[in-house]
């Protein structure tokens, strides 16, 4: 089960797939973001805040050296570890990913350290997402 939607996750991240988020996250999915105090909920706010995750931590803000270091995945739920720097600062993380009977992320946590990541990772996407709003 999950590991199926790891797998659609790292060909998502990669631009390996044609699939957008809109299949891969359920309708009534959760967001817990190192950034913003209060869980996202539902699949557009969700949709919004990985996109400018991934730019912040893949493209636009990151040098390209974002990569998975490490998988746990067991029943419903993956704690997958990432590494890779933002703004000259090395960031390192974990993406917490449970999803539902039909290969749904219905719950996606960003945990990110050290707190000189933190702070960088939320200048950038604090602009992303205030440019993305209207």
């Amino acid at each position: 089960m999950i590991e199926q939607v790891v797998e659609r996750w790292h060909r998502f991240i990669a631009g390996n797939s044609s699939e957008d988020l809109d299949t891969l996250l359920a309708d009534e999915v959760v967001f817990y973001s190192p950034i913003v105090y209060t869980p996202q909920r539902g699949k557009a706010v969700t949709t919004m805040y990985l996109h400018a995750a991934a730019q912040t931590l893949l493209g636009d803000g990151g040098d390209g050296a974002f990569r998975y270091t490490k998988e746990i995945l067991a029943d419903d739920a993956a704690v997958l570890e990432f590494e890779t720097t933002v703004g000259g600062k090395y960031v390192n993380g974990v993406d917490i990913i449970r999803c539902d009977d039909n290969d749904r992320i219905v719950e996606f946590r960003v945990m990110i350290r050290p707190l000189q990541a933190i702070n960088v990772v939320h200048e950038q996407m604090r602009a992303m997402l205030d440019a993305a709003t209207p």
